[in-house]
């Protein structure tokens, strides 16, 4: 038995634990490939798979308790802070509220399995105030379906997973070298998408706050459209539509017409993917809100804004 094979045997389960715990609370050291690892020394009688299984479903509930408490308490925004920081798009705030509110708390069966929403989803477990019972039976059985397929995948492939191990360990400080690099390309790619896409994204004109107040005071007619998948607390005026939807169902009026597009996601992704689809359908005078919702209601709650409510102006 190999040196790297005989550490994983006596202490895989506790990396199992540590390595799934870090990366549910959001680092990007992937969990998956260690618990195909841990199901092919199980079939092979090394491990105990329901320590494995123990283990995983632990870590999962620990660090997405977390998360779910703390959707409860800060909502929204903690849907915009998780979603900047993750290297999946940022389009995955709208992608994820928008699957969680068709299916509800259910998506936690297949949430691990999607890039970018497994703390998403327990966040807008919390955000929706699904009980925590129910929360926790999903979140139980998603780590299972999760954790067991790589489990079931390492036991069908073990001979294949024993020669990796085994090249790994002969070649030492060169097979640690290699999983790390392999790990530093995956987050170079990730981030590159999310890079590639922002930078795309940013041809389309951003409009600031302030200016949108000075067009409805001075009266300036325009259409203010709200792409986000929950429109509560939307902006005067604004018309919820669905960022895919079809630019000829869109009552929009002459291409002339000066449109102005927010979301919820950081870098405005939701509201640009839309006004790109409108510039190139002829609507010329597209924007999207600079800072999104939130944005316009930090603008809002400033004791010195003409939207403030008496109940935030200054005495």
């Amino acid at each position: 038995m190999s040196d790297l094979q005989t550490l994983l045997v006596l202490y895989g389960a506790w990396l199992v634990f540590f390595n799934v715990l870090l990366e549910q609370a959001g680092l990007p050291i992937p969990a998956y490939p260690l618990l195909v690892v841990a199901g092919a020394l199980a079939a092979q009688g090394e491990l105990s798979w329901p320590l494995v299984m123990a283990g995983t479903v632990v870590a999962c509930l620990i660090a997405d308790s977390g998360w779910y408490f703390a959707g409860q308490r800060y909502g929204a925004r903690l849907l915009s802070t998780v979603c900047r920081i993750s290297l999946s798009q940022d389009s995955c705030i709208r992608q994820t509220q928008s699957r969680y509110l068709q299916v509800g708390p259910r998506l936690l069966l297949v949430a691990k399995f999607l890039p970018g929403a497994g703390a998403l989803t327990t966040v807008m477990a919390g955000l929706t105030r699904a009980p925590y019972r129910v929360f926790a039976g999903y979140e139980i059985a998603g780590t299972l379906i999760w954790g067991g397929s790589a489990v079931l995948v390492g036991a069908a492939f073990h001979p294949l997973v024993a020669d990796i191990l085994e090249a790994i360990d002969r070649y030492g400080h060169m097979g640690i070298l290699f999983l790390g690099t392999l790990l530093a390309l995956y987050i170079a790619y990730r981030l590159f998408q999310r890079w590639r896409i922002v930078r795309y994204l940013r041809t389309v004109p951003r409009l600031p706050v302030d200016e949108l107040v000075s067009w409805e005071r001075a009266g300036r007619r325009h259409v203010v459209l709200d792409v986000r998948p929950r429109p509560d607390d939307p902006l005067p005026g604004a018309i919820p539509v669905d960022v895919h939807a079809r630019i000829a169902d869109l009552d929009l009026g002459p291409p002339d017409t000066d449109i102005v597009i927010y979301c919820a996601c950081p870098n405005e992704i939701s509201a640009a993917l839309l006004a790109t689809r409108l510039r190139a359908a002829g609507y010329a005078n597209t924007w999207a809100l600079l800072g999104g919702h939130d944005a316009w209601r930090s603008y809002r709650e400033t004791p010195e804004s003409p939207l403030a409510s008496p109940a935030t102006e200054q005495p």
